[in-house]
C-alpha cells in the first residue's frame, strides 16, 4: 500500500490512526482482489459497523480503549458481528487491536474501508472510471443547483425521503456503485454534507484508479512472499503502485502469465525486467 493509497483519509487522520489505517488497508488489499464484483457486499457489511459504532458511544469507548487487552476487543467486535461474513469479522478483530489517537478514528476507518470495498467491487468488473466520472458529474450538476443540494444535506428531513430523492435522481442514470455512494452521501451526514461526501468518494475512486491492476494467472497458488516479490518487481518496472488479482489455472504449463492493460508478459519477461532493474542500479 503506497502514501498515495491513504492520502484521503490520512491527511485528516495522523499518527497512531494513520498508521491504524494504513496497516488496516495493506491487510484487506488482498482480500478485495480475491472478492472482486463481490467486494461490495463485504463493504455493505462494514457501512453497518460504521453506523453502529457512530450510534454508541459506549462501543466506541470500548473498542478503542487502550487499557483493554486487543484479544478481548476483537472477541467483542467478533461476537457482535456474529452473522457478518468472516472476512469482515477479520477485518474488524484486526482494527479494534489497533490503538487509535482518537475514539472516533476507528469508526473513520471502517467508513474509508466500506468505501474501498465498494470502489474495489466496481474496479473488478472495469467500472471505476466510469463511477469516478459520474460522481464527479454529480457534484457538478449540484453546483448550480441550491435547492436541491440543500435538501439532500437537510438533517431535518428523514433518511428515507432523503435516499427517495436521491433515487429519483439517478436510478437508471448511472452504475449501480455511484448510486450506492450517493445514498451513502445522504445518509451519512454525520461529519459531512452531500456534496463534500462525494467529493470524498470520488477521490478515493481516483487513488483507486491510478494503482495498476495486476491479473496473474499461474499454475500453483504463490506463496505470500513470492506474491511480494513480483509486485515489487512490476512496480519498479511500470513506477505505481500494483494490485494484484491472482488465478489458480492448471492448464498453465508453468510459470506465470501477466496482462495489465494492454501488456501482456510471460515468467521469462518477468525476469528481463528484474535484470534490466539490477542492471540500471548497479
Amino acid at each position: 500500500m503506497t502514501a498515495d493509497a491513504t492520502s484521503t483519509t490520512n491527511a485528516v487522520m495522523r499518527g497512531e490512526s494513520g498508521a491504524s489505517l494504513a496497516g488496516a488497508q495493506e491487510r484487506f488489499e488482498p482480500v478485495l482482489a480475491a472478492a472482486g464484483a463481490d467486494a461490495q457486499a463485504l463493504g455493505d457489511q462494514l457501512f453497518a459497523l460504521s453506523d453502529a459504532l457512530d450510534g454508541s458511544g459506549s462501543l466506541r469507548r470500548t473498542l478503542t480503549d487502550p487499557s483493554l487487552p486487543g484479544d478481548a476487543k476483537a472477541a467483542v467486535v467478533r461476537q457482535l458481528l456474529g452473522a457478518f461474513d468472516e472476512r469482515v469479522r477479520d477485518l474488524a478483530g484486526y482494527l479494534v487491536e489497533r490503538r487509535w489517537a482518537r475514539e472516533l478514528d476507528l469508526g473513520h476507518a471502517v467508513e474509508h474501508l466500506a468505501l474501498e470495498a465498494v470502489l474495489a467491487s466496481a474496479q473488478a468488473r472495469g467500472a471505476l472510471e466510469t463511477v469516478e466520472d459520474e460522481l464527479f458529474r454529480l457534484t457538478r450538476l449540484l453546483s448550480g443547483d441550491r435547492e436541491l443540494r440543500t435538501a439532500l444535506s437537510d438533517l431535518q428531513a428523514t433518511v428515507e425521503n432523503r435516499v427517495t430523492l436521491v433515487d429519483a435522481l439517478l436510478v437508471g442514470k448511472v452504475d449501480d456503485v455511484t448510486l450506492l455512494l450517493a445514498r451513502r452521501a445522504t445518509t451519512n451526514l454525520r461529519h459531512r454534507r452531500f456534496v463534500p461526501n462525494l467529493l470524498s468518494y470520488a477521490d478515493i475512486a481516483a487513488e483507486r484508479r491510478r494503482r495498476l491492476v495486476a491479473g496473474v494467472t499461474t499454475a500453483v497458488e504463490l506463496t505470500g512472499p513470492q506474491l511480494d516479490r513480483l509486485a515489487g518487481i512490476l512496480e519498479r518496472a511500470y513506477g505505481r503502485a500494483v494490485q494484484l488479482n491472482v488465478t489458480v489455472d492448471t492448464a498453465v504449463l508453468g510459470g506465470l502469465r501477466i496482462q495489465i492493460g494492454s501488456d501482456v508478459i510471460d515468467s521469462t519477461m518477468l525476469s528481463r525486467l528484474a535484470d534490466a532493474r539490477r542492471r540500471l542500479v548497479s
